[in-house]
């Protein structure tokens, strides 16, 4: 049922970014982060590396059966098969014990270390102005580039979304020339901004682990 997945799809992804948007502002606007929004956040965050796999599979489907000569909008209402498939052993059935489901939860998405640590740097970002003494212009772009590096990491934790990583070399080479740009920084926080866009410039390079497979999608994980 493709429709099904594109509107768990649109519940997951863009409510998703958008939630997360929302608290990115919060430090800028009000001044303060708000933990439950940040919590909220986290958890909506999660989510749309496990979901991406589900839709993308969803767009291939409908580009075959389209190839295929099968009625599109009928396709997309009602489903169906496509030539040349196989019976799926892989998949636990609902009739097996729950805990048996756990590991099909998490296929299509890996944890390579390099988009770990560029995690965590995002999130140290969004504390570091007020420990290491910022403020003004250059804490706001660290409020900001922060939680959008942890975002850019998790997503790309996706395998489908793995080449999402290099916008992470964008946002470092920010962070490197930000302090020279901006006002409101510390010596500690210029060589803090510089040190963390260097590692995530380098982080980003490395693909890490890509366990499954995407058909015509796997060329273009890189």
């Amino acid at each position: 049922m493709p429709w099904m997945v594109l509107m768990f799809g649109v519940l997951v992804v863009p409510l998703g970014i958008t939630s997360i948007a929302l608290v990115v502002m919060q430090p800028v606007l009000v001044g303060t982060w708000c933990t439950l929004c940040l919590l909220t956040a986290l958890l909506m965050l999660v989510m749309i590396p496990l979901a991406l796999d589900e839709i993308w599979a969803m767009v291939q489907f409908m580009m075959q059966a389209r190839r295929d000569g099968k009625p599109m909008w009928r396709t997309f209402w009602v489903g169906g098969t496509l030539e040349g498939g196989s019976k799926d052993e892989r998949s636990p059935q609902f009739d097996k014990p729950r805990p048996s489901m756990v590991p099909s939860m998490v296929w299509g998405v890996s944890i390579p270390w390099p988009l770990l640590i560029s995690t965590l740097i995002g999130f140290w970002l969004m504390a570091a102005p007020p420990v290491l003494g910022a403020s003004g212009a250059i804490a706001n772009s660290d409020f900001l580039v922060g939680p959008v590096v942890a975002v850019t990491a998790v997503v790309a934790m996706a395998e489908v979304a793995r080449s999402l990583r290099f916008l992470n070399i964008v946002l470092g080479l920010w962070l490197v020339a930000a302090p020279f740009l901006l006002g409101g920084d510390t010596t500690t926080s210029t060589v803090n901004d510089v040190a963390a866009g260097v590692a995530l410039i380098a982080l980003s390079l490395p693909r890490g682990s890509v366990r499954e497979r995407y058909s015509s999608w796997q060329p273009y994980i890189v």
